[in-house]
């Protein structure tokens, strides 16, 4: 079956990797990150974006890409440049531009939903869009924060659980059912990335820094034993 949305897709991949480039092109001479940043930026970009559309492509039913699908492609492009300072020498400077990418692809959360609605393109697939691109972001800032010595190599967990979720999933299929949508699960979401982007501040050192990326993996262990036990009820 051949699906009308795969040309709209392919345009919006192409425009993201390529605002990517750009936008890293320009923050690398500020933040004089040299010309491999705005390289691995687009990589990244493009690795997500095509991740999202291998396994979630088919739950786009609509003919346009959509509003919607077009922020979160925004948001996808500023986790790639954050992503882009992963195993660099970072200065203060670096992990400030960090945290703006981080708190503006926060800012960005929900409008691209609103959008969705507003417009009658909600889908399956922007839900999925959604989720990922939150759950790379805290990936990449667990990375950082651990990078940086602001917690030690634990704090990783916090951008892994939701992979490891997704693989135990493949071991038991009652794990792979949808879950429900609750304020505490989006609660939690905003926290990991509140409490990393803390974490990660520089003005902010262990143990301090530590305490906070502790907590936040404690919420977020919490809420995914909420998941998983009302899955195994359901189940």
């Amino acid at each position: 079956m051949r699906y009308p949305h795969r040309y709209n897709v392919g345009v919006a991949v192409a425009l993201g990797v390529a605002g990517t480039a750009v936008a890293g092109s320009l923050a690398g001479v500020w933040l004089g990150a040299g010309a491999a940043y705005p390289v691995t930026a687009a990589l990244v970009c493009a690795a997500a974006l095509g991740a999202i559309v291998r396994f979630a492509g088919r739950e786009h039913p609509f003919t346009a890409f959509g509003a919607a699908n077009a922020v979160t492609t925004i948001r996808v492009a500023l986790v790639a440049l954050a992503a882009g300072l992963v195993g660099r020498d970072a200065d203060a400077a670096a992990l400030w531009f960090a945290l703006a990418l981080a708190g503006t692809e926060v800012a960005l959360d929900g409008v691209d939903g609103w959008l969705a609605r507003r417009s009658g393109l909600a889908s399956a697939f922007g839900a999925r869009f959604d989720m990922e691109t939150d759950a790379l972001l805290i990936l990449v800032l667990s990375v950082l924060v651990w990078q940086h010595e602001k917690a030690g190599a634990w704090v990783l967990l916090c951008g892994l659980m939701r992979y490891l979720f997704v693989a135990a999933g493949w071991l038991r299929a009652w794990l792979r059912r949808p879950l429900r949508s609750t304020f505490r699960g989006k609660a939690v979401a905003v926290m990991q990335v509140a409490g990393l982007g803390a974490a990660l501040a520089p003005s902010v050192q262990p143990p301090q820094s530590t305490v906070i990326a502790l907590a936040t993996l404690a919420a977020l262990a919490w809420s995914f034993a909420v998941d998983i036990l009302w899955l195994k009820r359901q189940h």
